[in-house]
């Protein structure tokens, strides 16, 4: 599967510039070839929730199925980085040349030396993930996304990597929520491309496809309309620091299994599965006879697909409904299902598993997300 990720700066959308999206390794795939995902799971347990913890730095999480990634350019002459495009996070960073840890070292690092456009900023930057941290310095140069160039763009230059970014296949992330969560005050990519009107209207739009189809995008300042059925439905935001709206309940087989009496839910294309509170997960994963390994992971019997039911959830009173065949993964190890367990918290993450089902209109004008199915 192939993201592209297409960039409109107030043009037609057959003129727009598409940049091609690369669906690579997983760390988990990458890590079961070289025989080490089982220490590696036992050293650092996933945990998906941390992103969203707050203690006075931007939490991220470590997602270890993550492998979407796009290149974008920073500085002049341009260096290009493979970057995830996340909207659970509002940074942007890459890795730089003052970075001696092994996951630097395994990418592409910026080196501000070679940079006309480059300047320092006084502040340093620290974001926290669930087995270890980014930390580094703040820089601004010129960012390019595709046909859009964005003028001093603060972005981090990493010092300090985890472990676990040694295995990835993007350099760096590119954050896509609020500047209210973005680390160390710093002006969010998107942010900076509605204020310098590089951006036909103020929202994007994200299409992922299925894993047996191509054309995966993200879509800067227009909605493309051939992509999805019916109409777009428009959750209003109930925060405005990630894209983060209000579910009533989760359902299967018209039996409420999750978020009784509402919850919070968060629509984010940096996690890949659905994760909900530990009773929830256990709840769901039990009605559609799903294993839990040691690692977390809710194992399904392949043969079963077919027979399992469909999960429905419920967004300020409208349902999107996610098949079998959807919240199912299979590889050579095995069938997984596209849930995990975020323990105490009392939160929803609807990640790529739920976000594959629908167009995705992420709108900063009206404060809102808009869903329709894909066709």
């Amino acid at each position: 599967m192939n993201w592209i990720v297409i960039i409109c700066a107030s043009m037609a959308l057959s003129e727009c510039v598409r940049i091609p999206m690369i669906k690579g390794k997983t760390v988990r795939e990458t890590m079961r070839e070289k025989g080490l995902w089982e220490e590696f799971r036992e050293r650092y347990p996933h945990n998906p929730i941390a992103k969203f913890r707050h203690n006075g730095v931007e939490m991220m999480t470590n997602d270890a199925d993550l492998s979407y990634y796009g290149v974008i350019s920073i500085g002049t002459p341009p260096q290009s980085f493979k970057v995830i495009f996340d909207t659970g996070s509002s940074n942007l960073w890459v890795p730089s040349v003052y970075c001696p840890s092994e996951a630097c070292k395994n990418h592409v690092q910026f080196d501000p030396q070679h940079s006309d456009t480059f300047q320092w900023s006084s502040e340093t930057v620290s974001i926290q993930y669930g087995t270890g941290s980014m930390d580094g310095y703040l820089g601004y140069d010129t960012v390019r996304v595709g046909g859009i160039s964005v003028s001093n763009q603060i972005f981090g230059l990493s010092t300090t990597e985890a472990p676990f970014m040694a295995s990835m296949q993007a350099d760096g992330i590119l954050g896509l929520a609020f500047p209210s969560i973005a680390a160390s005050g710093a002006t969010p990519v998107f942010d900076n491309m509605m204020s310098q009107n590089l951006v036909s209207q103020d929202l994007f739009s994200v299409y992922l496809s299925n894993d047996n189809r191509k054309g995966s995008f993200v879509l800067f300042g227009e909605i493309e309309k051939s992509y999805y059925t019916g109409s777009l439905t428009w959750i209003p935001l109930s925060s405005e620091s990630y894209w983060q709206v209000n579910m009533d309940k989760v359902t299967l087989n018209g039996n409420i299994v999750g978020c009784a009496g509402g919850c919070q839910a968060i629509l984010d294309t940096g996690t890949s599965v659905i994760v909900g509170p530990s009773a929830d997960f256990y709840n769901i994963v039990s009605w559609i006879g799903a294993d839990v390994d040691k690692y977390g992971d809710a194992n399904v019997n392949c043969n079963n697909i077919d027979n399992m039911p469909s999960v429905t959830f419920t967004l300020n009173g409208n349902e999107f409904t996610i098949p079998a065949s959807a919240y199912v993964s299979q590889s050579q190890y095995g069938c997984m299902a596209g849930f995990g367990d975020g323990g105490s918290e009392k939160l929803w993450i609807l990640g790529d598993v739920f976000l594959r089902q629908f167009y995705t209109v992420f709108d900063r004008q009206k404060n809102a997300a808009g869903l329709a199915p894909i066709i």
